[in-house]
């Protein structure tokens, strides 16, 4: 058997992977999407674009794609920064560095549907222990303490806060990757020449870091914009839609609502706005890496 061959053999496996569980559904969403299939219907007759100039019309999608930017932007920048942060943090030797490292990656290690029922009992309006321990503080009576899950703006606050509770680990380690790379002697070299903490940081750290910051920030995006595991076990869209995103709605509308075609159209929605984000931030990446 040639190399070439050798080669093909090899590379088969991942071929037949992307084929049978990423191209097929994709081929598969994109023929829902132009027709106007429903569960339990046998017919099937293509429609055009009317199902995405439904969508469109829909107040309810708007909602959705308004609540998933400020979803994805809001959880990024927490996430970036705190993943930083630790980055500096866990960068040097100390005693229990291994622990802490360890601690700080069981949330990316754990089930997500795990820890997001744990977080569901955490703010939960009744037995949540963050409103009991504030209301022994004296911050809250116990009729009038804020209801997490149930109010529009908390609601959204706490999902886009245990959602950055789970991805941080994950870009914390390519934060840290990133920092490991860098030559400890420009840094040694700006010290010695007067530079401070912050125009170290500022001026040689996170320039020299920006391929691997745009690398965890595509990934976060990613995770962040496709991502329906933790709105739909914490709220399922709700209160009134106020954390509804196109994930959540499109799982609504095409598996529970039956209608795979919207849903499907939904789902499609997001091909393009990631396509995008992924080339702009891969541009980004390569401009750092040249320079």
């Amino acid at each position: 058997m040639s190399n070439r061959q050798l080669g093909a053999v090899m590379f088969a496996p991942a071929v037949l992977f992307i084929i049978l569980l990423i191209g097929f559904p994709f081929v598969l969403a994109v023929l829902y999407a132009f027709s106007d299939a429903r569960i339990g219907s046998t017919g099937f007759h293509l429609v055009g674009l009317e199902n995405f100039r439904s969508i469109l019309q829909s107040p309810s999608f708007r909602k959705a794609l308004q609540n998933s930017i400020v979803f994805t932007v809001c959880a990024q920048a927490i996430v970036i920064v705190c993943s930083t942060i630790l980055s500096m943090a866990l960068e040097k030797p100390f005693r229990v560095r291994g622990l802490v490292r360890l601690l700080i990656l069981l949330p990316w290690v754990a089930p997500v549907s795990l820890g997001t029922i744990g977080w569901k009992w955490i703010l939960d309006s009744i037995y949540s222990v963050i409103t009991w321990v504030l209301i022994w503080l004296h911050f809250y009576k116990p009729y009038s303490a804020p209801m997490w899950l149930g109010e529009p703006h908390l609601a959204m606050a706490s999902v886009i806060l245990v959602h950055c509770w789970r991805l941080i680990p994950f870009s914390t380690v390519i934060m840290l990757a990133g920092r490991s790379a860098i030559p400890k002697e420009i840094p040694e070299a700006a010290s010695i020449d007067g530079a401070g903490f912050w125009r170290t940081l500022f001026h040689i750290t996170i320039p020299m870091m920006t391929p691997i910051i745009s690398v965890a920030l595509l990934f976060g995006i990613v995770f962040t914009f496709t991502d329906m595991t933790v709105v739909y076990i914490l709220t399922a869209g709700g209160p009134f839609d106020s954390t509804q995103t196109l994930p959540s709605l499109a799982f609504a509308t095409g598996v529970q609502g039956s209608d795979l075609a919207a849903g499907a159209a939904i789902s499609l929605f997001l091909v393009p706005v990631l396509v995008a984000v992924a080339y702009f931030m891969l541009r980004v990446a390569h401009r750092a890496e040249v320079v």
